[in-house]
């Protein structure tokens, strides 16, 4: 079975091996939806809302977000996104390799959709990304489009 029904996947991630194998993971798991790659946390948030560098935004169906991330960490940018009225309900899985607690009770608290930690296997880390893209893209259901929904 293939997966491509137009949603946008942000993948926030600054490691360029762990970008290539997660992008690597869709692909093989024959997910084929369009995914925009942040490489840190200011370039996620101004593809999120736009900026002068950026001259617009993207409306993705879900957010992959690493949290050990340069210039603005994953947790902020998880903060930012529910602050805002426009993203408050876009679905944000934090993807990382944290084993810290802290950051597990954290992303909770901040509001995430999903906490995965990174597999060190990649056999687990291709099924972890089928799973991921099974259900938020194909089972989970969120209004059409979060932008303009209020407070």
């Amino acid at each position: 079975m293939s997966i491509k029904n137009g949603k946008t996947i942000l993948l926030v991630e600054d490691n360029p091996d762990d970008e290539e194998l997660t992008l690597l993971a869709f692909e093989k798991n024959h997910i084929f939806n369009t995914i925009t790659v942040a490489r840190d946390g200011v370039e996620a948030l101004d593809l999120l809302f736009g900026s002068d560098s950026q001259g617009g935004s993207i409306d993705p169906a879900i957010v992959l977000l690493d949290l050990k991330l340069p210039k603005v960490d994953g947790l902020e940018v998880l903060r930012r996104i529910r602050e805002d009225a426009r993203t408050k309900f876009l679905p944000v899985v934090v993807l990382t390799s944290s084993r810290e607690e802290r950051d597990l009770i954290d992303s909770y608290s901040l509001g995430c959709n999903s906490y995965v930690r990174k597999p060190v296997d990649f056999a687990e880390f291709l099924e972890a990304v089928r799973q991921l893209g099974l259900y938020w893209l194909l089972l989970n259901e969120t209004p059409e489009s979060t932008r303009g929904y209020g407070a």
